[in-house]
């Protein structure tokens, strides 16, 4: 059985609307984000005895800061994603566009870059099995790896 560890990182205030959505979630509106990650090794690492060594997520925390904190988040075809760009050279917003801005798949963006970036870190030797999207403490979706 591998060793398992978690790392959670708060505090990523950001917006989202769902355009989608036929009620509340169509409105901008915020959050402040956390991600919770869950990793595993079959082996731990020489020396410190780490599955992961949460020192090494600088990279990790500088690409959800640049994508979560205060930020707009946009689905890739939100019909009003010009008004919102024009808002953003006026200075209003930044905005960071996906496939679905929700829980669900931000939860899936988060863990298919950061595993990336894992596995080049640390060589393969640690996986990244899930990762949980908070957007407060009532709501979350979860991505794990198959």
């Amino acid at each position: 059985m591998p060793y398992r560890s978690s790392k959670t990182l708060n505090n990523f205030p950001c917006s989202h609307r769902r355009h989608v959505h036929k009620g509340h979630c169509a409105f901008v509106h915020g959050y402040s984000r956390s991600f919770t990650f869950w990793f595993e090794a079959d082996e731990l690492a020489p020396g410190t005895g780490f599955v992961m060594d949460f020192g090494q997520m600088k990279e990790v925390k500088a690409w959800l800061d640049y994508r979560f904190d205060h930020t707009l988040l946009l689905d890739e075809d939100d019909p009003l994603l010009g008004k919102f760009r024009d808002l953003e050279k006026l200075g209003a917003c930044r905005i960071i566009t996906f496939d679905s801005v929700g829980m669900e798949g931000t939860a899936k963006y988060v863990f298919d870059n950061v595993r990336r970036m894992i596995r080049i870190q640390t060589h393969g030797r640690v996986r990244l099995v899930s990762v949980e999207c908070r957007e407060n403490n009532k709501n979350s979706a979860i991505y794990a790896s198959e």
